[in-house]
This record gives C-alpha cells, structure tokens and sequence, in this order.
C-alpha cells in the first residue's frame, strides 16, 4: 500500500509539474532537460562498458562526490563514469564536468524509469551524496545485485525515516551496502534503526576545498582590483544577505575597504538595485574588461566559476544563504584560505558552521547591527582578524581524509 501512494504521488506530481513549465525558468529546465536522458544514455553507453553511477541533487552534493570521483577514475581509468543531477541548478553547471563521461538528469523516480535507467547504464557500482533517497532506484539496486553507497550522508532526527509512519523509507535505506556519514549523530540515528553497516567517514568536502589552496589561484583582474587594501569577498549571496551587509559597506569604515559581491543568482533586477543602494562607485565583472577597476570599491560578480579563486584574495568572508531560508553556501571553500567567515542566523542543518562557529572561526549575525558589528571588529583588530582566520584554516586541515576513508572500503 505504501508504494501504491508513493508512485501515486510521483504520478501526480509529475501531471502537475507540466503546465508550470510555461512560467517559471527553473521547472522549464527541469522537465525539458529529461525528455532526452534515456537516448542520449543509449549512444554514450555501450553493453560492454563498465560504469559506475554517481546522483548528486544539486551543485553542492557534486563538490562532495568529486573527490571520490576523481578517487574511483584513477583507479579505474576505462570505466565510465554516469552523474545524474536533480536539479538544474547543479547540472546547467556542472553538465560539460570533464570528471564525468555522461551527465544527465535523473528522470522521476517510477518503477519503469529506474528499470530502463539501470538497463542502460546497467552500473557496477553506485553512489548517492549526502541525502535525496528515490526508493523505486534504491529498489531496482538491490533487485539487480548492484553494491550501493551513501557517501557524506548526513541524518537528522526529524527525517522522515525516524518517524513512525516512515516504514516505507527505512525499506529502501535497506538497500544500501553501506553507509558513510559525516557525523556520530548521523551513525547513533541509523543503528537506533538497526543499520550496523555505517562508518563515520567525515564530509568530503574537506578534502575537496583542502586541494584548492595547492592550485593556481591567480586572477588578473583581482589583482587589479584589489590593490593593498583590505578586501571582503560576500559570496553566494541573495536578497536578504544584501540588506545586513549594506550599512556596514556604507559606512565610514567600508570606505577603507575594497569589497566583492558575488550574488547566487544572478538577475538583472537584483544587481541594479543592489547598485541603486551602494554609496560606493561599483562595477560589474562582466562591464570591467579595458576598465580602470583600482578606480572602484565594489565588484559585483555577474557570472560563474570564479568565487573559488576569489576567496583567495579575501581577508574577511561572508557566506550567503542562511539570512533568508534558502540555505548557507559553502563556507569550507573561504575557510580553506584562513578567512574569518559571517554568516546569518539559519544554519541548523549545518553541523560544519555549527562546529566553526563552537572554536570561533565562524561569526552569525540575526540583523544589519550585528553584522556591522563585527565586521568592524575585523577591519579595525589585526589580531582578532587574524586568530579568527586561522582557526579556521586549521578547522579544514584537522577534518580531511573522509575520501581516504571511503576508497578504502568499498568494493
């Protein structure tokens, strides 16, 4: 019976998701993007190829997998590798990822798709990140003898599994071989369930941002940009991160600074009033080529894939996301060069903001006053900018090895 309301719903939802597709970007990418997913498996993956499956939901869950991708790749260098995504977000980005020989959207998860699915990429392996549980593929898995893994997961008691009406849910979690996870939370909730196959791991995102600092960070425009002076790169931000940090960029003190704003989305509404309420002369990445950018104090960042590098010539982070209830970005990316790092006040579901902000290298504001006071603590105290920083680099450099870990027992 459980099954039956459980496909019902995914029937459902998809008859419903079709119309909104003439009215909202994002479902239009999601719908259109997987009316194609079952041919162009057919042409890139052969019956003799030997593959193995990574589904990431989003941008986020593909920074964690990579590090295990690019693990399995080396020491595999025929098989395939397949990565699907959920959303659009993670796979308009990441869809031409040179770590992948096929990426595509998980089509929805019905008995019928996770069977044709599987016969076309028919994996010898497969692994889910993080979280995001289709139990009509985790079924397929097990039916076919495929060896399935959760890695970087990551479990909370007001899941759905923990509930007592949540059987259906714990039926497919059975399916996993086994299960990494990042916290001894996430292990004590799931032997409560009776699962001993689980191995704290840590999160892979550590090991991740920890090579970041290794590569060639350099970028012109920066340098630029930059000059001597005190820099503070706002990434990922939205709406809501944008009104907290605007008294402090329009006081007298962010006038002795040079500052970066790289929004999550990236609308043109949003970026001429953000321009509109800045005292400050700013510019956008994107109308800087042939520009005198030491003339200006504000980049507004209008495109991707730069922020990585960008971090890297920051004193002072402050991460969106967690202001408003869309999520905290990655904050390990700044804290793998030694920033101190800001956020706002929803990050609940974090455990590596919880713990950063526990040793002190992490700071969360509720408001604008907040936030503008300990921003000027950090531009105008060397020593606390500098202590705050370090904690958290060292936070990084103590918690890698979860890719190591993984590599080493699976098989």
């Amino acid at each position: 019976m459980e099954s039956i309301l459980y496909n019902a719903l995914i029937y459902g939802s998809q008859a419903l998701m079709w119309p909104t597709r003439f009215f909202n970007k994002k479902m239009k990418l999601f719908i259109e993007g997987r009316k194609n997913v079952f041919k162009i498996l057919q042409q890139k993956i052969s019956s003799e190829d030997t593959t193995i499956w990574f589904h990431c939901a989003s941008l986020g869950e593909f920074e964690q997998g990579l590090p295990i991708m690019e693990g399995l790749k080396k020491k595999s260098p025929g098989t395939k590798l397949v990565v699907t995504f959920f959303s659009p977000s993670g796979y308009e980005i990441k869809k031409n990822t040179p770590v992948a020989d096929v990426v595509v959207y998980l089509p929805l998860d019905t008995p019928a798709n996770a069977k044709k699915f599987l016969k076309l990429v028919h994996p010898s392996q497969a692994f889910f990140v993080k979280y995001e549980f289709w139990p009509n593929y985790l079924f397929a898995l097990k039916k076919g003898g495929v060896r399935t893994y959760l890695v970087s997961g990551l479990f909370r008691r007001n899941q759905v599994f923990f509930k007592p009406y949540g059987g259906f849910m714990r039926k497919a979690l059975a399916c996993f071989d086994h299960f990494f996870v990042q916290n001894k939370t996430s292990l004590n909730l799931l032997k409560g369930l009776g699962f001993e196959n689980v191995t704290v791991s840590g999160d892979t995102r550590f090991d991740r941002v920890s090579h970041q600092i290794e590569m060639d960070n350099s970028l012109e425009f920066m340098e630029q940009f930059r000059e001597e002076k005190l820099c503070m790169v706002c990434g990922s931000t939205w709406p809501e991160d944008e009104k907290v940090l605007l008294p402090f960029m329009n006081s007298d003190l962010g006038k002795t600074l040079k500052f970066v704003i790289a929004p999550h989305k990236i609308e043109e509404r949003n970026i001429v009033q953000l321009q509109n309420q800045l005292k400050l002369p700013s510019i956008r990445y994107t109308e800087s080529k042939e520009t005198a950018l030491e003339e200006y104090s504000i980049l507004i960042v209008d495109t991707v894939g730069l922020l990585t590098k960008i971090y890297s010539y920051a004193d002072i982070a402050y991460v969106g996301g967690a202001m408003g209830n869309t999520g905290l970005h990655n904050i390990l990316e700044p804290a793998t060069f030694g920033l101190p790092i800001v956020i706002g006040k929803h990050f609940e579901k974090f455990p590596e903001a919880i713990k950063l902000q526990d040793i002190a290298g992490l700071y969360s504001v509720q408001n604008s006053d907040e936030c503008l006071e300990i921003l000027q603590k950090l531009v105008s105290d060397k020593k606390f900018r500098e202590t705050t920083g370090m904690i958290s680099g060292h936070f990084v450099n103590s918690h890698t090895g979860a890719t190591r870990t993984i590599l080493q027992n699976i098989s």
